[in-house]
């Protein structure tokens, strides 16, 4: 993906909000996907995007989030951890495809189809310029803005 141009896509957003990438030219997107809302992982790693949330918002930076979880449960999600920035449902798989973010993996022994936690980084003009595959989600928020600080 490093050095495409991502395509447009339209997604439902936390807020009543309907989510379209090419809103964000001009700007540095953070598109972060994990595999469910409310499990540890996936809120630890909200957790630290919510911390250092102010200082992408100082870089520029629009950050996002995606899971496959309704809006409702999203909702839930981020009015529990308090996080200020938006949560995409991606219920169809649209943009997890176009990332290829869906992977085989092992859930109590069963093999299952579900997001790798994985983040990117799309420049102004809407290019992939840095991604991050298979995270551990403690300190990752941390790794991401170091490399957004550099743009």
């Amino acid at each position: 993906m490093i050095n495409q141009i991502v395509s447009d896509i339209s997604l439902p957003a936390t807020g009543g909000k309907e989510f379209r990438l090419s809103d964000c030219r001009g700007k540095t997107l953070l598109i972060y996907f994990y595999p469910k809302d409310s499990t540890p992982g996936c809120t630890t790693e909200a957790q630290e995007f919510r911390d250092l949330y102010p200082a992408f918002v100082q870089a520029g930076c629009v950050l996002v989030g995606v899971s496959r979880d309704s809006i409702r449960s999203h909702e839930n999600f981020r009015s529990k951890q308090d996080l200020p920035f938006d949560l995409l449902s991606d219920a169809d798989e649209r943009l997890c495809t176009q990332f290829s973010v869906i992977k085989e993996k092992k859930l109590y022994g069963k093999l299952v189809r579900g997001i790798e936690r994985s983040t990117f980084v799309i420049d102004k003009k809407g290019v992939v310029r840095r991604e991050w595959r298979g995270v551990k989600a403690p300190g990752h928020a941390q790794d991401v803005l170091d490399f957004v600080n550099t743009l």
